[in-house]
């Protein structure tokens, strides 16, 4: 964060961690940008997206964040890539699940990006996470593996059925801002691509039944005009995003107890087919929203 603060020529010196999980993602509000670090030279190519992804938001003028202006992206330090987003201050009134509801329908309505994206593919994100594990179980190992390759068939038939779409790939209110006028805009889109549009509404249903709230499925439903739990392929666009639920975790389980614990939980769960167990979300049990005070003389 330092390096690319250089680069850009601002000053690291009081800076926000907003997330540690795949991406350290640090706030310069000061200077007006958000710093977003992939944690693996590997998602070199998925960085690259998501710049072409932001410049063409722009000049349609999507729902979504701003890349910072003036700024030559990916930037690169060593063997790491980061994107630069123009800061959003928080509103003292939060998007809501309804704000979800209008911002994909307006999503879902545009055309596919002119450029190169991915297919919706948990599964293959699934098995790229297993091949870069440590410290994974070998049960573990098996059992999603055996799981990867049992929903895999499925997915694809359900791909075939339906007409191709941009699909943010993680849609749910934690991923939503508030512009100054009000406008609610979608981040985050590492898992964007083209797929399905049901997708993006079971994030919120599987969301609700796994880490509770009540009507937020709901509210979603209505405000979107469709109730994805109705849908005929519903079970398996739960289970595809259960896997991706439980397989982000995988590359980080032996660097963190909390999170290799929860990891378990959730396997567990899923093992025993136990649809109504509670999860904790892997945001709450590593360091975040904390702020960082940075001085020259310090390293992070």
């Amino acid at each position: 964060m330092r390096d690319v603060a250089a680069i850009l020529g601002v000053s690291p010196e009081t800076a926000l961690l907003l997330q540690l999980t795949n991406n350290a993602v640090f706030a310069l509000p000061r200077s007006g940008i958000v710093i977003r670090i992939a944690r693996t030279h590997q998602l070199l190519d998925r960085v690259t997206k998501v710049v072409q992804l932001g410049r063409w938001f722009a000049r349609i003028d999507a729902p979504t964040i701003r890349l910072a202006p003036d700024v030559e992206q990916p930037v690169r330090v060593g063997d790491l890539v980061a994107s630069v987003w123009s800061y959003v201050r928080p509103s003292p009134v939060a998007p809501t699940v309804e704000d979800l509801g209008l911002v994909l329908r307006e999503f879902h309505a545009l055309d596919v990006a002119p450029i190169a994206l991915p297919a919706w593919d948990p599964v293959g994100d699934a098995r790229r996470r297993l091949a870069d594990a440590e410290g994974l179980d070998t049960n573990d190992r098996d059992f999603l593996v055996k799981w990867c390759d049992r929903l895999e068939p499925q997915l694809v038939a359900l791909s075939h059925r339906e007409e191709p779409k941009l699909v943010h790939g993680d849609a749910h209110v934690g991923n939503l801002l508030r512009e100054a006028s009000g406008r609610a805009v979608m981040c985050d889109f590492d898992a964007t691509c083209i797929g399905p549009w049901q997708v993006d509404l079971a994030a919120v249903a599987v969301g609700e039944a796994r880490f509770g709230g009540t009507g937020l499925h709901e509210g979603l439903a209505r405000v979107y005009g469709y109730d994805v739990t109705s849908d005929q392929s519903w079970t398996v666009l739960r289970e595809a995003r259960e896997l991706k639920m439980i397989a982000a975790a995988v590359p980080l389980i032996s660097n963190s107890p909390s999170v290799a614990g929860e990891f378990a939980d959730r396997l567990k769960s899923v093992r025993e087919g136990d649809p109504k167990a509670r999860w904790k979300p892997f945001a709450g049990l590593a360091p975040s929203r904390h702020q960082l005070r940075l001085s020259a003389s310090r390293h992070t």
